[in-house]
């Protein structure tokens, strides 16, 4: 295990397949960037509100709700109007459950992320299980990443056994700019091919073009025109993988006008020019 330091210590265990971290906060927070993991994430609020921008929506999580995140899907958390917050977070690479609860159609069934509303009971049951997670990585007894796997193996059958589970579908917030910030997403993620201003979408949902970057950004992690970018950039690089259409042809069909801006555009996201990306993928079709 890594060595642990700091008021908020992160057990890193399985050779990096799994790590805990229980964290709590007072104050206004937010990531400083939308990011994503290469292992799915469990995000478990103990005590407060927390705000997720996941799947182009605003996620309100509440006391006793659980967050599943599949890897590689974009997010990012904020402060709600609850400044104080306590939660404990869990990343896992799903070798680690037995083999019947490690398929992501079981957890996922064809959605982006669950929110699981967890009964008085099962939040017992998932912190007593959580709270002995840790414990064994702070005491490092014999066999505790073993114990650990067992726990993380108790822990995702009792969500699976959960009657509260909400779909993403479902997973809504009361919050008016919440709802806002939601629509506003989808409605970029639907014309992103387009020429997008922030006047033009300020005017389109009747706010102030300052008023639309400020809560966009503070909800969302991403800068209006960011965002525009991120979903171009999503899109090419699934036609790139997928398809067999000239690269030029593909910058145009996701709203880059010159072949130039779209080929630095891309290599400053990925790393990768398109070639490279498409080389790439068509190398690994498995890993796509």
């Amino acid at each position: 295990m890594n060595p642990v330091t700091g008021p908020n210590p992160k057990y890193i265990i399985e050779e990096g397949k799994f790590s805990i971290q229980q964290m709590k906060r007072k104050g206004i927070t937010a990531m400083p960037r939308p990011h994503n993991h290469d292992l799915i994430e469990l995000y478990y609020l103990i005590e407060g509100e927390r705000v997720y921008f996941v799947d182009n929506r605003v996620v309100t999580v509440h006391k006793g709700e659980l967050i599943l995140i599949p890897s590689g899907e974009l997010h990012a958390t904020a402060s709600s109007e609850i400044a104080e917050f306590e939660r404990i977070l869990i990343n896992y690479n799903p070798e680690l459950l037995p083999r019947s609860l490690q398929k992501e159609a079981l957890w996922l069934q064809g959605l982006r992320f669950r929110l699981f509303r967890l009964t008085l009971r099962e939040q017992k049951e998932a912190e007593d299980l959580m709270a002995r997670m840790l414990d064994e990585c702070r005491m490092r007894r014999p066999y505790y990443e073993t114990c650990v796997a067992t726990l993380l193996a108790e822990l995702m059958i009792l969500l699976q056994r959960s009657e509260s589970v909400s779909a993403s579908g479902s997973a809504t917030t009361k919050h008016p700019l919440h709802g806002l910030v939601t629509d506003v997403a989808t409605y970029i993620r639907a014309h992103y091919r387009q020429p997008l201003s922030l006047e033009a979408t300020a005017e389109h949902f009747f706010i102030s073009p300052s008023y639309l970057s400020r809560v966009f950004h503070r909800l969302t992690g991403f800068h209006f025109r960011e965002y525009i970018v991120h979903m171009r950039v999503k899109e090419a690089e699934r036609q790139l993988s997928e398809t067999a259409d000239k690269i030029q042809q593909i910058a145009s069909s996701v709203g880059f006008e010159h072949l130039s801006h779209f080929n630095k555009t891309f290599k400053k996201a990925t790393g990768l020019t398109p070639l490279q990306y498409r080389k790439d993928a068509k190398s690994r079709p498995s890993s796509r």
